[in-house]
């Protein structure tokens, strides 16, 4: 394989898929340390990215990863790193600086059962809080579900654009069922997928702000090397950069962080309905165990029994409109996950008491089964 076999249809690998998305949107740098269940992504790009003129290096472990994709994309390279487990765990502080400076990277964490090592080789969904809440401090997070090795392609190509559109970290969280499934695939044609643009500043070089105030939040991000002079902290800081207490600073910039995000939810917000208006039994469910909801629907209509299947593809921000206008009138909402309760706490609190709320929860690192949410169905309903 060199490059992304555009047009062509073959059989794909999800973590596979994951590496030539990134091939796709442009990647020019990638840093990561193996873990299992996510090292394939960081083993093709291995083979790939070089001779396309882009870096790759393995670091000494996760902490040093994202670090070194955060400087790479202040540098101006299109920036990613996979993981799983434990090393999404150590990434957690340079998530939150990333937050914190607005860098566009992606990370791919391919879920695994933990905590602490776990199961290593089998299919967890327990990283979704993580995910919106690892982080210290304020601030919002962009999250894509893949449930298909088509879509492991196309949400990490969409993570690229949307890391650069909002200046900010976005994760796509995988599993490790999607991950390591094949599946047929046939590529988009060539010039389908552009790379990512990356942004450049249209203001003389002595006007520039790092962080200038717009409409949308976001300001063209100058980098490295470019003429453009500006500071990078941590620290909460002022539209140069540099560190401030201010609270006419502070309070903008936290501001800002949030609704860069929260103000374009409609570009942000992706869900899949099958049957919903028409079902008062829905299933709610994401990622690989989407695909046993569909197949549970099926099996349900042969036993005459009527559900719907509600998938978030964005997981965060949640969305909460959707599920309140969609859920809230329904009898039974049956929320499937690999975990021991996450996402259900985010139903529960967006529907009425009239609404039974049901978990289907499993978390011995096996996938649950069309069978397991049949049988739930029609015990609750």
């Amino acid at each position: 394989m060199s490059g992304v076999p555009w047009g062509e249809t073959r059989l794909v690998q999800g973590n596979e898929a994951v590496a030539l998305g990134a091939i796709a949107s442009g990647i020019d740098f990638f840093a990561g340390y193996p873990i299992t269940p996510s090292t394939e992504v960081a083993e093709i790009l291995a083979r790939e990215l070089p001779p396309m003129g882009g870096k790759w290096i393995q670091m000494e472990d996760e902490i040093a990863s994202v670090s070194a994709i955060v400087g790479a994309s202040l540098a101006g390279a299109r920036s990613m790193t996979a993981t799983s487990g434990p090393g999404f765990s150590l990434m957690q502080e340079g998530l939150g600086y990333a937050c914190m400076t607005e860098v566009p990277i992606v990370i791919v964490n391919v879920m695994r059962a933990g905590p602490s090592t776990g199961l290593p080789t089998q299919v967890s969904q327990a990283d979704v809080m993580q995910a919106r809440w690892g982080t210290h401090g304020d601030h919002p997070v962009i999250a894509l579900v893949p449930c298909s090795v088509a879509e492991c392609f196309h949400l990490t190509v969409k993570a690229f654009h949307l890391a650069e559109a909002f200046r900010t970290p976005v994760i796509v969280l995988s599993d490790e069922i999607i991950g390591h499934m094949r599946e047929r695939f046939t590529f988009p044609a060539k010039g389908e997928v552009q790379p990512v643009p990356l942004s450049e500043p249209n203001v003389p070089v002595e006007w520039y702000e790092h962080y200038h105030h717009t409409a949308s939040g976001v300001s063209p991000m100058a980098r490295f090397g470019r003429g453009y002079r500006f500071h990078v902290t941590g620290l909460t800081h002022d539209i140069h950069g540099f560190p401030t207490r201010r609270i006419d600073e502070v309070v903008p910039k936290m501001n800002r962080l949030k609704q860069k995000i929260t103000r374009r939810l409609d570009v942000l917000e992706h869900n899949e309905e099958l049957g919903v208006q028409e079902s008062g039994v829905v299933i709610f469910a994401y990622g690989s165990v989407y695909r046993s909801a569909l197949a549970a629907r099926e099996i349900l209509a042969r036993k005459k029994k009527k559900v719907g299947v509600f998938r978030p593809v964005t997981i965060w921000p949640f969305p909460d409109k959707t599920v309140k206008k969609n859920l809230d009138n329904k009898d039974v909402i049956v929320v499937c996950e690999l975990n021991q309760g996450q996402l259900i706490h985010e139903v529960e609190r967006l529907t009425s008491d009239q609404v039974r709320v049901v978990p289907l929860q499993r978390y011995d690192g096996y996938g649950i089964t069309p069978e397991q949410i049949v049988s739930k169905v029609m015990e609750v309903s």
